[in-house]
């Protein structure tokens, strides 16, 4: 399995923008890609992580894992996105020891959704 590296490419950050300005997101998706990929991690673009006050956001999910969802990030934070990417990349359950994370993951983390799993058990 991979896991995937879900980058919000329309992140304003906060920031006004002229509609041709280059957004926060797009430029954080930019500097993500201009990176070497860890192994086990694929970069993907999207429109919108709904994180919108708390961007520029990214999620990283990989099928049977927790997925986990990152805000308040800039360019700056590039090369701890992809330490944390390959450390969870390299889990079974995508739960990576709390001191194991880049701080960044620790202080920024907005969201942790369980695994997905099929068949839905109904709450008892």
């Amino acid at each position: 399995m991979t896991a995937t590296l879900y980058v919000c490419k329309t992140c304003k950050a906060g920031e006004v923008h002229e509609e041709e300005a280059a957004r926060p997101g797009a430029r954080l998706f930019a500097a993500i890609n201009a990176e070497e990929t860890p192994t086990g991690v694929t970069v993907v673009g999207v429109e919108c992580l709904s994180a919108c006050s708390q961007g520029s956001a990214v999620a990283l999910s990989e099928p049977g894992k927790w997925t986990y969802v990152y805000g308040r990030l800039t360019t700056d934070d590039v090369s701890d996105i992809l330490a944390g990417a390959a450390a969870y990349a390299a889990t079974d359950d995508g739960l990576v020891k709390w001191r194991e994370r880049p701080v960044i993951f620790r202080k920024q983390s907005l969201a942790r959704i369980p695994p997905f799993q099929m068949p839905l058990e109904a709450a008892e």
